[in-house]
């Protein structure tokens, strides 16, 4: 494998969460008065972070969310996480066979902190990343659209994560399952690569390369750079 870093996007692609988070997206902003069916939902706010949900109803309606909208919205998806959330079938043997090879990695989401920390506890991904700063040969760490000024479709995030890790754009895989997150890594300069489990191909342009089950992305992976 000659990418030197792989960077991975969280929800959709480490842990099923696209379903629960959208499910109760959808029935919070249809609660507060702006219906939102869950096909919705994921068209317009799967892979960003929660300021698009404020910027969009904003732009079409002229009314602001309330004030305690992400803590409420937090605290549901949450306590669905604890109750249901399971890793996406495959991703842990994908990780393992990179750190066995010594492949450097990291997490990219657009998600918060917190929100990926309850994710990795309740699914026992918290063994393969951690929070913090990046280190001199450390491949495992977690980086958010909080660490940054602009979320996906943005690049931002990505070239935080390559710089914090050392590694030029060029030399870099993304793993993405959403269309602003395709769009993101391509900005960046980088490779990406779809996973279709839940959007087909056809919503994901542009990607480097895709696939339906994690079993495949090794493969993927091990193209050549240019």
């Amino acid at each position: 494998m000659r990418y030197e870093l792989v960077i991975f996007d969280n929800d959709g692609v480490l842990v099923d969460s696209e379903r629960l988070s959208n499910t109760i997206l959808a029935g919070y902003l249809t609660e507060l008065g702006h219906p939102t069916s869950y096909e919705d939902s994921l068209r317009d706010f799967m892979g960003a972070a929660v300021h698009r949900v404020h910027d969009l109803v904003q732009a079409r309606t002229g009314q602001r969310l309330p004030e305690d909208f992400d803590e409420v919205l937090h605290s549901r998806v949450f306590a669905a996480f604890e109750r249901e959330l399971t890793p996406v079938e495959g991703v842990v043997a994908v990780i393992e066979k990179l750190a066995a090879d010594g492949v450097p990695y990291c997490l990219a989401s657009s998600g918060s902190h917190e929100r990926i920390r309850v994710g990795h506890r309740k699914t026992g991904l918290d063994r393969w990343f951690r929070h913090g700063e990046a280190e001199s040969g450390a491949g495992n760490v977690v980086f958010s659209a909080e660490d940054v000024g602009r979320g996906k479709p943005a690049p931002d995030l990505f070239l935080y994560a390559a710089e914090r890790m050392g590694v030029a754009p060029g030399r870099c895989a993304v793993v993405e399952d959403s269309a602003l997150g395709v769009q993101a890594a391509r900005a960046a300069g980088m490779d990406v690569y779809a996973f279709t489990a839940m959007t087909p191909a056809g919503k994901l342009p542009g990607a480097t390369g895709y696939f339906a089950a994690m079993a495949e992305l090794p493969g993927l992976l091990g193209r050549s750079v240019a």
